[in-house]
């Protein structure tokens, strides 16, 4: 099933789409999925993030051959970081590039949204909380983050969590591609079976640091690959069984 998150009527409404069309629901999908008799045709409809987010939590250095091309040893534990939900940018809309950044990085990633509250839960449980997955883009001003030693400020310009186009809830996440196209060719392509953590690990972790809330955003890593891009380019993040998540490069105005 794929939900979309989308502006009705000027208002945020959640859906499902079939087909060429959405049908809309009577509430957010985090407790149930109760069906409305709106349906409504698919281009019509303004695309918004499927996501609710508290806060976005995001994983440094989580695929094996990532590790190998910048020939760091694998991590111990998993390295967790945070973005703001203001960062958020949805599927079709522009990445801006902020003045005074020389360096704009994608890195294209699996995501997923958390469906209810979770607080120190086991990986075995873990699937009970994810309400579906996503294409994320972690875009980063890598001078930025070499300039300061730290990723904070590098990953947290509004426009920097690209996330979309909608949520998968029936996908295997243990064996999907994740690719990254820029202009059409291809930077990134791996495998989720290269995750050093798994998503289940990665859930329960998390939930053992921070209590997590419906509509959270737990991002999973990214493959090799990383590189620039400037204002002009049109950049894609794939994952094999959800979709593609484009959005545009251009300079802060």
């Amino acid at each position: 099933m794929r939900l979309v998150r989308c502006k009705y009527n000027s208002k945020f409404r959640w859906g499902i789409l079939k087909g060429k069309n959405v049908v809309l629901l009577k509430e957010p999908p985090f407790s149930k999925i109760i069906r409305s008799k709106t349906s409504i045709p698919f281009h019509k409809l303004e695309l918004c993030v499927p996501a609710e987010p508290t806060k976005i939590v995001l994983v440094g250095l989580n695929y094996r051959d990532h590790a190998a091309e910048l020939n760091m040893p694998l991590p111990i534990d998993p390295v967790i970081f945070l973005k703001p939900p203001t960062s958020l940018l949805a599927h079709h809309q522009n990445i801006v590039l902020p003045a005074g950044v020389d360096r704009l990085d994608y890195e294209a990633e699996l995501a997923l949204v958390i469906r209810k509250e979770a607080k120190g839960i086991s990986p075995d449980d873990a699937a009970k909380y994810i309400l579906g997955y996503t294409c994320l883009n972690d875009v980063t001003a890598r001078d930025v983050q070499k300039k300061d030693g730290q990723w904070t400020r590098a990953k947290s310009f509004d426009t920097f969590c690209p996330v979309g186009p909608w949520l998968e809830t029936s996908f295997d996440a243990s064996k999907s591609c994740v690719l990254c196209r820029l202009n059409g060719a291809l930077r990134q392509r791996s495998m989720t079976s290269n995750l050093i953590f798994s998503i289940p690990y990665l859930v329960s972790f998390i939930s053992r640091v921070m209590r997590l809330f419906p509509g959270d955003i737990i991002s999973t890593g990214t493959p090799p690959g990383v590189g620039a891009m400037k204002p002009g380019d049109r950049v894609e993040v794939e994952i094999c069984g959800i979709g593609v998540l484009e959005n545009a490069v251009v300079s802060e105005k």
